[in-house]
């Protein structure tokens, strides 16, 4: 973008960068560490959607935090410090959150926890156990799936599924099970060809897929 004197300007949606220049003027050896920076800032996102309150906004503030540590050690004890603040946070607000495990998207990291409240115009999809209380986003989230009873395999030959679009209609043509069957979903992945088979009465996660295609 260029501003009134045809200067750049820019829009910035996320802050990584002048974190990591402060620290390395004033980190100058590992002995400086650990250092935990964190800043509130205004943030512009080119958000496809935009939508009123918090949900989908494309200016908001945020605030960030950023822990450099010596150690995968360190790193740990620092994520947790952190959980446990913004933990206090909600507690302290009177706001009933959740936590739960989340896709670390573009990012990346080994761990990444998001703070949920339940409310009918979210628009995330969580999957929670009140029994364990285990949570998760649904992309995140990790299931049991059914074990299907073996079965004498039959001889490998072609069948004509005319008219038949989805895999339950070839299931009900067929008169198989939805869960005794294969499909493939093609995708095109980073300009190549990708084709990923999965059981007919699941669906693919895409960002799962796309993990696992990293």
């Amino acid at each position: 973008m260029k501003d009134r004197k045809d200067r750049n300007l820019v829009l910035g949606p996320t802050h990584e960068e002048v974190i990591t220049d402060l620290a390395s003027r004033y980190i100058q050896s590992y002995r400086d560490l650990p250092q935990r920076l964190y800043q509130i800032q205004a943030k512009f996102r080119d958000e496809p959607r935009p939508r009123g309150g918090l949900i989908r906004v494309r200016e908001f503030i945020m605030k960030d935090m950023y822990s450099f540590d010596a150690s995968p050690e360190g790193l740990d004890d620092s994520y947790q410090t952190m959980k446990q603040a913004y933990e206090s946070v909600y507690r302290r607000c009177g706001l009933e959150s959740m936590v739960i495990d989340a896709d670390s998207g573009a990012i990346g990291g080994k761990a990444s926890h998001e703070f949920m409240i339940v409310a009918e115009s979210g628009e995330d999809s969580i999957i929670y156990c009140p029994k364990c209380s285990y949570a998760a986003n649904a992309e995140k989230a990790v299931f049991k799936k059914k074990t299907l009873p073996k079965e004498t395999l039959k001889d490998l030959e072609e069948v004509a599924t005319p008219g038949q679009k989805a895999i339950s209609d070839v299931a009900r043509f067929l008169a198989v099970k939805p869960e005794n069957t294969l499909k493939a979903v093609f995708y095109m992945a980073d300009g190549k060809f990708v084709m990923a088979v999965i059981r007919g009465d699941l669906d693919i996660n895409e960002v799962k897929l796309k993990n696992l295609l990293k």
